[in-house]
């Protein structure tokens, strides 16, 4: 659980690759392209430019390098050639990178040209509980710190946080140790320490918390259909608080004064 200094230098290593992913990916996300072109995309830039591995294909049968889970679908939207993005929709891509036997695992919304007042918001308030749990990670606190900052705030929006899924330990294997619920108590949980590295993605919902598990094994959507958003960041605990292994450029000032 706890990483070395030369596992974190990897992970470190794979987490730029991944933010790069996610900043490479934006300039064709657009009205008319279909998901399963933006997992081309992904492929070709993780396989030819990164020089690295796209994780997510092959892991557990899952045959796409990345999950595209469009407006209702929560999260594992498979990419498809059918699925064509138009006007006011919001994507969520979630791409894993694995270099030289270490993992980066990042999502990011993307919204389809102009959207709806609504689902701007839903995107930017579930960002934010992204981040408010990011601001609590130091040496000492505890993982229920991390699952209180994000239901206080996503409740205190009037959201819903769905909580079958969580974050999860990363290094060597995509999913380790600890799980990493994004609902909880203050002082409750797993106490962090220096050197341990894991995801928090939390996801939002519109409408109420029940969600769907389609027939295909993969795909999750809101019971009620209402929208859904998620975000994703690999995190290190450092001796004086985080850093954010998968920052991209856009984050770069947001966490100055907490990052080493």
């Amino acid at each position: 659980m706890i990483k070395s200094a030369d596992e974190i230098a990897a992970m470190k290593v794979a987490g730029k690759l991944t933010a790069n992913v996610l900043e490479a990916v934006a300039d064709i996300i657009r009205p008319g392209i279909n998901t399963l072109q933006i997992d081309a995309f992904c492929e070709r830039y993780i396989v030819d430019h990164l020089k690295a591995r796209p994780a997510s294909k092959g892991q557990y049968g899952f045959q796409f390098s990345v999950n595209t889970s469009v407006n209702h679908v929560i999260c594992h939207g498979i990419p498809s050639q059918k699925q064509v993005l138009k006007k006011g929709d919001i994507v969520n891509v979630d791409v894993t990178v694995e270099k030289d036997g270490y993992m980066g695992d990042s999502s990011k919304m993307y919204c389809v040209g102009e959207v709806s007042r609504h689902a701007q918001r839903l995107v930017d308030v579930t960002q934010q509980c992204l981040y408010a749990a990011i601001r609590c990670i130091k040496p000492g606190a505890r993982l229920g710190d991390l699952g209180f900052a994000i239901q206080q705030l996503a409740e205190k929006n009037n959201y819903s946080v769905v909580r079958e899924f969580c974050g999860h330990g990363i290094g060597k294997e995509m999913h380790e140790a600890p799980q990493v619920l994004h609902y909880g108590k203050k002082g409750r949980g797993l106490e962090l320490r220096s050197g341990m590295t894991f995801t928090i993605e939390p996801m939002i919902n519109q409408g109420k918390s029940e969600i769907k598990q389609h027939k295909d094994g993969w795909t999750v959507t809101t019971k009620d259909r209402r929208l859904s958003a998620q975000w994703e960041h690999t995190v290190l605990v450092t001796d004086n608080g985080v850093e954010v292994l998968t920052l991209r450029e856009e984050e770069k000032t947001l966490f100055e004064g907490i990052a080493p």
